[in-house]
């Protein structure tokens, strides 16, 4: 965002509208342009999903607007209530599919009782697939986290296609449901699905190593909501 100083003199606010926007994309070419999306700001989107009974892991969601949250199928449990903006909402299932299919969940709640900016809030998913080594914020309620679009050929080849929307930074960034976000953008690249782990000497008596996270990507997300929530 650009902030204008209060002007002293007529003559100030006088300028060529070809220098104004002159002025404009040399801010945006320097980076004094604050366009981007304030990456704190995801955090007022990112919920979290309660299961009933409680469990010993917390699982997440993704404010997308008018009182739905899309989430991870496994982490919704029977009775589901979700944590936003400091209140505990009981929530319904309104689509559910499986874990071993798209793994998704979308929730319905009352969300009256929520601050006017957030019932106004929409989180739009990304149109543009995600792209090997572009940035991206993880968003769960407590922080967000950087990593980065990791290349599926990383991965045993078993999992490369199923798999193939997945980042690094495992042990930083949040569980399954969180919002994975392109950077810099409002825009939802993904839901958190799964941690995908390897033997460390193949052999397999070993210890598990954790080599990246799934996330379901935005057009299996678009495909999976109902028409008229698109």
């Amino acid at each position: 965002m650009i902030t204008i100083p209060r002007q002293r003199t007529v003559r100030h606010l006088a300028l060529p509208l070809t220098a104004v926007l002159a002025a404009i994309v040399a801010a945006v070419s320097s980076g004094d342009l604050r366009a981007q999306y304030d990456p704190e700001s995801l955090r007022t989107v990112a919920v979290q999903v309660v299961q009933d009974p409680p469990q010993s892991w917390t699982g997440y969601g993704i404010y997308l607007r008018d009182g739905l949250i899309i989430t991870a199928s496994h982490v919704v449990g029977a009775k589901p209530s979700i944590r936003i903006a400091g209140q505990l909402l009981p929530a319904r299932v309104l689509k559910e599919s499986s874990f071993e299919r798209d793994d998704l969940a979308l929730l319905g709640f009352e969300g009256a009782s929520l601050p006017v900016s957030l019932r106004l809030r929409r989180t739009p998913l990304c149109e543009d697939a995600p792209i090997v080594n572009e940035p991206v914020l993880v968003a769960i309620p407590e922080e967000t986290a950087p990593s980065h679009i990791m290349s599926p050929k990383r991965l045993p080849r078993k999992y490369q296609v199923r798999f193939a929307s997945v980042i690094s930074d495992v042990a930083t960034t949040g569980n399954s449901g969180s919002g994975v976000f392109r950077a810099g953008r409002r825009c939802l690249l993904g839901i958190m699905s799964r941690k995908i782990q390897v033997r460390q000497n193949g052999n397999g008596s070993s210890d598990l190593k954790d080599l990246a996270k799934y996330f379901v990507p935005a057009s299996a997300i678009r495909s999976f909501l109902p028409v008229e929530h698109r």
